[in-house]
């Protein structure tokens, strides 16, 4: 005689969660009570995870709250180099602030944890100071960590960000400029990464001096900053450079390879080959984001001027040319290596109607 099969009945989602929760050890799914009809308080820590994904939506987001972090840390300078690489944004944010011990370095990154006890404050973007910023960023990041930091002697922090993920604005590489609008002078452009450090410098302008760059022209940058406080001759032989500043112990390293190791240390990662063009002078420190933006102000090009339009007024200055020299062997060094190519001198840059020519003299590794 066969037994009867139980009969099937429907399962509601509630009832399914209530067992769950009724077996598991605590409640599940962030929930910390729940009230029926679909009301729920959420657990602290599914609280925090949700507003963590509130505050950064954006790769912009993160690098303002870096900012923030470093100001607020006291920095007189700071220096942000970002590339991307297919769908991975890289952010580094170095600052010559009053540093993170060791044993903390893990701990800033979870929820509430601040040095601001007595010093939440509030700017234009928003409260700062809640002890949320690093751990907003961990959660919407591929990875973000403290790359090098000692009391008293600086911090480099660096994130990668998948944009499929969290997005970055579509234009990367346009500056915004200083127009006049019906409130004074505005600035105009888009709302990219160098907007947010332009935007940053513009609302403290006692406070610390912004840096974007490569990762190569950030390491001559740094190392030029140091030289302003720092005799090189005095730095030759530190071997010890763990009591050093940040930009001192670049300026210490008495050779190519050991910038290059110096660099992936704070993850500004050079090849010894771009180091040796840092030592050498042909890739050259940035303009802090706000002499830049300046300049570029009171350059006289007009707003929207389509270049290629008007060939024959366009007139680079000297220190761009040397900058878009300085760029351009940037961007031939991986294809150099590739190809067992050395370059012989910075590449010469003429202008036609219509058109900037740039020419590179090279040879084959290895040949005389």
């Amino acid at each position: 005689m066969s037994r009867k099969a139980p009969e099937k009945r429907d399962i509601s989602s509630e009832e399914l969660i209530a067992f769950i929760d009724e077996v598991a050890s605590g409640p599940v799914r962030g929930v910390e009570e729940r009230f029926g009809e679909g009301f729920v308080r959420l657990e602290v820590r599914e609280a925090e995870r949700r507003q963590a994904l509130h505050d950064i939506r954006w790769v912009e987001d993160a690098l303002i709250e870096l900012l923030r972090n470093s100001r607020d840390a006291h920095a007189a300078h700071i220096f942000v180099a970002t590339w991307r690489s297919q769908d991975i944004r890289t952010l580094v944010v170095v600052d010559d602030a009053v540093g993170i011990p060791a044993a903390f370095q893990e701990l800033v990154f979870e929820a509430r944890v601040t040095s601001k006890l007595e010093t939440l404050s509030e700017d234009e973007w928003g409260v700062h100071g809640r002890g949320m910023a690093l751990y907003s960023i961990r959660q919407c990041a591929e990875q973000a960590r403290v790359a090098w930091s000692a009391p008293g002697l600086g911090t480099s922090i660096t994130c990668d960000f998948d944009v499929r993920a969290i997005p970055e604005r579509a234009d990367q590489s346009s500056w915004p400029v200083l127009a006049q609008g019906e409130e004074g002078q505005e600035l105009k452009g888009p709302k990219n990464l160098i907007r947010t450090c332009t935007e940053f410098a513009l609302s403290s302008p006692r406070g610390p001096k912004v840096y974007l760059g490569s990762a190569s022209q950030i390491l001559a940058t740094m190392r030029q900053v140091a030289k302003a406080h720092a005799n090189e001759a005095d730095l030759l032989f530190e071997s010890d450079y763990d009591r050093l500043p940040v930009c001192e112990q670049l300026l210490a390293a008495p050779d190519a390879a050991t910038l290059a190791s110096l660099g992936r240390r704070f993850g500004l990662e050079v090849s010894e080959r771009t180091a040796h063009r840092i030592l050498s002078g042909a890739i050259r420190p940035v303009r802090g984001v706000m002499e830049r933006l300046k300049h570029s102000s009171s350059s006289g090009a007009r707003e929207g001027a389509d270049l290629l339009a008007e060939p024959r007024r366009l007139k680079l200055s000297e220190a761009d040319t040397l900058e878009l020299k300085s760029r351009l062997l940037e961007a031939i060094d991986p294809f150099a290596e590739r190809y067992f190519l050395r370059i012989l001198e910075s590449p010469t840059i003429r202008q036609s109607p219509g058109a900037l020519h740039v020419t590179f003299r090279i040879s084959l590794d290895g040949e005389a």
